[in-house]
């Protein structure tokens, strides 16, 4: 059906507000700028063209790390922020970021042992670190060791792992609750300026509408010089490097709860880590993209390599028919004109944008994971000379949703289990790791299994699908089973169909209370 103009302007989602900010993205950038900014007072708008975290957020390598790597690029900035921000993250989400050892076999023709004795005492007191162990040399056993006899020493330091698309989720979570409008499946289609503000053009399943806001903040990732160009008809102002980062999941390859950081002839890393408590998650690689983001596919080539780069290392040798599952993504680097797709730098860059007496643009530009909260902190710096009334930043020591109250993650895992009468301990795991003491909204009055509704399979009830719809803007199967859980590893088709028909049920009863 073809809408017309008038018909854009009256569509009932379109209303007079108008917003301090409209942030378009809805990975870690946008919704970390969101809740800060809904945090200090300002009014925000965020929409997002698919799920949350569809893309590069949970598309990641899962680490809180300070980039130990970087520093071979001189980017000591970015390392010094990445390393104090790992145990301000810890602190604010310990129910999805957790302390890990990493160990690096030492390969002497490859980078000698004083130059990353060097780099791990920078990377031990760049950063405040606090809670985190230092790192140490250690030696292997040839017997015990699971890699090769000939590597006989290496290091070993700290860093921390996550779960980066319940990162995502909680910091849009935050951002709703302290006020945000979060619109997911919404596309931005254009902006221009009008009378002092941005008019937002969206379209959604229910057709088109706009929204005004006094600052548009363009965090669209991969798609970020793309908007600039495309929706907004200006020319942007850094040039784009697409990188592709592919993993593979393989059978767990080492009993202890440790990773490994393995270097390449190429000066290149991959990691080797822990991953669900079954599998070892093996990456990344770096190449440039080309191709159509929202359909990015490891490559043959990809495989190869990480597959090559692990056989290198370790005594258990793998193939692809080893290879359970694997993803890839696509992170947008600030172009810095580097001839080789690792060394380009990892570090973000703010462009704000105002013609004469007209409403500001925000891009980002480039950002990792580990540094959201101080790219969030950065943008408001920027836009706090358009909101005078904009209050101090706030989020160092805020709790994400989740952890307030929660003592340890062990201790509500016995807690669920005392109040649950037969609950497995995988299950009570998975619940406390991800929801934190949020987990109580949907256990309220749970007290045994058969209280939890329809049993979808694989520790999944009616209950935790109904709270990831009503709370946390789930809306299909594959939200449910690859972003807010990893269930989907563990799904058969079957199942998925079952699933999917009680969230076709769920949707129209919704639709038909909202119609009332």
């Amino acid at each position: 059906m073809k809408i017309c103009g008038d018909d854009m302007q009256t569509s009932p989602q379109s209303n007079d507000k108008i917003y301090d900010l409209a942030v378009i993205g809805g990975g870690i950038n946008g919704v970390g700028i969101a809740a800060d900014a809904s945090g200090r007072g300002l009014s925000v708008f965020l929409c997002e063209k698919d799920d949350l975290a569809s893309h590069t957020s949970s598309a990641s390598s899962k680490l809180i790390h300070g980039g130990l790597r970087y520093l071979e690029h001189k980017e000591f900035r970015l390392v010094r922020e990445a390393l104090a921000e790992r145990e301000v993250l810890l602190a604010k989400a310990p129910h999805i970021i957790r302390p890990l050892r990493f160990i690096m076999p030492h390969q002497p023709h490859l980078r000698p042992a004083w130059m990353i004795r060097t780099g791990l005492f920078l990377y031990d007191h760049l950063g405040k670190r606090k809670k985190l162990a230092a790192s140490k040399s250690i030696r292997f056993a040839a017997s015990s060791s699971p890699l090769k006899t000939e590597i006989t020493q290496g290091f070993e330091y700290s860093d921390c792992v996550v779960d980066d698309a319940r990162l995502v989720i909680l910091n849009a979570l935050q951002a709703h609750e302290l006020g945000a409008k979060i619109a997911t499946r919404t596309r931005c289609i254009s902006a221009h300026q009008q009378h002092g503000l941005w008019m937002v053009e969206l379209q959604n399943a229910q057709g088109i509408y706009h929204v005004q806001a006094k600052a548009l903040v363009n965090a669209a990732g991969p798609w970020v010089a793309q908007f600039i160009q495309n929706n907004l008809q200006q020319k942007s102002p850094h040039g784009l490097r697409l990188v592709q980062g592919s993993h593979i999941i393989v059978p767990k390859i080492y009993a202890e709860d440790k990773a490994f950081i393995l270097q390449n002839e190429d000066q290149r890393i991959v990691f080797a880590i822990p991953y669900l408590t079954q599998y070892t998650l093996i990456g990344t690689t770096d190449r440039e993209y080309q191709g159509d983001l929202d359909h990015v596919q490891i490559t043959e080539t990809e495989i190869d390599y990480l597959l090559n780069v692990y056989n290198a290392h370790f005594k258990h040798q793998l193939t692809r028919q080893d290879i359970f599952a694997s993803y890839s993504g696509v992170r947008s680097l600030c172009d810095d004109e580097s001839d080789n797709p690792s060394a380009i730098t990892r570090d973000y860059t703010l462009a704000v944008s105002q013609q004469e007496n007209a409403a500001p643009l925000l891009s980002v530009f480039g950002g990792k994971l580990t540094t959201y909260r101080k790219l969030a902190e950065s943008a408001l710096k920027h836009l706090a000379i358009f909101f005078p009334e904009m209050k101090k930043p706030w989020t160092a020591t805020a709790l994400l949703p989740g952890a307030e109250n929660l003592l340890s993650v062990e201790q509500l895992i016995a807690q669920i289990m005392q109040t649950v009468s037969d609950v497995p301990f995988e299950l009570a795991f998975r619940w406390a790791h991800a929801y934190g003491s949020r987990v109580w909204i949907f256990l309220q009055a749970v007290r045994t299994l058969d209280d939890l509704g329809q049993d979808f399979a694989h520790g999944l009830y009616a209950k935790e699908v109904d709270y990831l719809v009503e709370q946390e803007w789930a809306i299909s199967s594959q939200d449910i089973l690859w972003r807010r859980s990893k269930l989907g590893f563990q799904f058969s088709l079957d199942e998925i169909q079952v699933l999917d028909q009680y969230l076709l049920k769920l949707h129209l009863k919704r639709a038909q209370a909202n119609a009332a």
